[in-house]
């Protein structure tokens, strides 16, 4: 299983299953109801939040910033239940003075039983829990969208890495034809009515204007006309060691 694992992309890159590699991810990062972290602290975006960062993900976005972990998660973090999570997320937003609570760094709807642990935990507070996510597993699962709506102080960042399936499949390393995927869960967060968003990454070195135009065009059919948050590639090392692997070039050496 670890020799399959995809880990960052190359040009010449095999496309895969992001579904598949959604369980073969949590059979790696996720046990018994714990799951991989390896780090908790607390950031400015948002206004201020604390974050718990995760390891683990179903996509291999060529502009990613996260640690390497989300492509070697075997040897990775440490697992820690879902109270340890909350009790730490609750604990670095208290010595902040900050309301937000985040899980960041991998997909958190990955090992979504532990997600919803820490949610039924948040939900007895008054803190904000922004679900930040790609939206693969919720556009296949639209089950868990209705979940979601039991928790009433959440808000979800639904992040749009493509407007079709060459992009898709040339940025993140799954099949072109997932990528409608998340737009299938904004559609369902659409009908849900749950507080949400969506980012896309519009960088124009990455995104033509012409696959910008069609993500709008599919954003407006899955009934999405609100605030869209664009989103820049910013060199951080990881990012630019991932770029130059899938044969991008973005910045000067």
């Amino acid at each position: 299983m670890q020799a399959r694992y995809p880990s960052a992309i190359k040009a010449s890159n095999t496309p895969f299953d992001p579904v598949d590699i959604a369980l073969i991810t949590e059979r790696i990062v996720c046990k018994k109801g714990s799951r991989k972290y390896t780090d908790f602290y607390c950031t400015g975006v948002y206004g201020g939040i604390s974050t718990a960062y995760a390891v683990g993900c179903n996509l291999r976005c060529v502009f990613c910033w996260v640690n390497w972990g989300r492509d070697y998660p075997h040897n990775t973090g440490q697992l820690y239940s879902s109270q340890d999570v909350f009790n730490t997320l609750v604990h670095n937003a208290q010595k902040k003075k900050i309301k937000k609570l985040r899980i960041s760094g991998g997909e958190p709807t990955l090992c979504f039983d532990h997600l919803k642990a820490v949610l039924d935990l948040v939900n007895k507070t008054d803190y904000l829990f922004i679900l930040e996510t790609n939206g693969v597993m919720l556009g296949r699962n639209p089950g868990w969208v209705e979940e979601l709506k039991n928790y009433s102080n959440i808000h979800i960042r639904v992040s749009i890495k493509a407007g079709h399936e060459m992009g898709f499949e040339r940025r993140t390393g799954a099949r072109g034809d997932c990528h409608i995927l998340p737009f299938r869960a904004v559609e369902f967060l659409v009908e849900s009515g749950i507080s949400f968003h969506v980012a896309a990454m519009t960088d124009p070195r990455l995104m033509s204007k012409e696959e910008n135009l069609t993500m709008h065009e599919k954003l407006k059919y899955a009934g999405y006309s609100d605030y869209l948050e664009e989103e820049q590639c910013d060199p951080y090392p990881t990012a630019i060691a991932r770029l130059k692997k899938a044969g991008y070039t973005l910045w000067k050496e």
